[in-house]
């Protein structure tokens, strides 16, 4: 009778090895998602190891074959360095889940950052008329006011944390003035937005939308670096180090150049 429990715990401790999950550091949302999950798990399995190890214990406290008592006294020990082991696991992923945090605080950081370097000059110039070119009708280069209004107010939208009507804003204003000169902008909030909903995928797309229609504007250098947080934070760090060095060869002489220096001078470093 005293080997029973001791089968029902290597049982136990077989599933808990077989059904242990493998750990990776995920994405943002993803990432706390899955610690809680896992953490839920381990408190659960280890509650369950405490109840076999009471009953264990008390099993042992009755036997009295010398050969039963030194079979559990193993399982026993074996038990407990499954604890050990799922306790290690969680502190793991607590860690990860962290790292994961850090990361996010800092794209958003950078992002707030450029925002309103953004804000204080070359958006308000490009809000501005620009003196026409020779043979360029002016027509043609000025911002009208209906334009400046509808490109303002969907950047207030940006500006409020309404991302998803950011988006929607601003790709109406693409549908409604596809050749205004504030176009690459409002591409470039469009994925701008895109990775304020940790929509990392999207960001990518669109910012490269922007290089593709737009490379010469002086959103493209932004549009490359936002390229590059957004690799970085889904975990591709070398893509990431590749989209900030072509983008010091492309626009070296750009303000993101200057802050893809800085994050190639720290990848460096790791």
């Amino acid at each position: 009778m005293a080997r029973r429990p001791a089968t029902v715990l290597l049982v136990l401790a077989a599933a808990l090895c077989a059904a242990r999950p493998a750990y990776a550091l995920f994405e943002d949302d993803e990432a706390r998602k899955r610690v809680e999950r896992l953490r839920s798990e381990v408190v659960e399995n280890q509650r369950h190891v405490d109840e076999r190890l009471k009953a264990l214990d008390a099993a042992m406290s009755s036997a009295s074959d010398r050969g039963v008592l030194i079979d559990m006294s193993a399982q026993l020990e074996a038990l407990r360095n499954e604890m050990a082991r799922m306790r290690g696991q969680l502190e793991v992923l607590t860690n990860q889940s962290e790292v994961a945090e850090r990361r996010q605080k800092d794209l958003y950081l950078d992002i707030d950052t450029r925002l309103r370097k953004l804000e204080q000059g070359r958006e308000q110039a490009a809000l501005s008329p620009d003196k026409p070119t020779t043979g360029t009708p002016v027509a043609e280069v000025e911002v009208t006011p209906a334009e400046t209004k509808a490109y303002q107010a969907a950047l207030d939208q940006f500006k409020l944390g309404n991302y998803s009507l950011a988006v929607s804003a601003m790709q109406g204003f693409l549908v409604t003035y596809p050749t205004s000169k504030l176009a690459p902008n409002a591409q470039y909030w469009i994925g701008m937005a895109h990775s304020g909903q940790r929509d990392y995928k999207s960001a990518i797309a669109a910012q490269r939308k922007l290089l593709a229609s737009w490379p010469e504007s002086d959103k493209a250098p932004d549009a490359m670096l936002s390229i590059a947080s957004s690799q970085e934070t889904m975990g591709d760090r070398k893509s990431s180090q590749k989209t900030l060095e072509d983008l010091v060869t492309k626009y070296p002489r750009s303000g993101a150049a200057v802050s893809a220096k800085q994050r190639l001078a720290a990848f460096s470093k790791r």
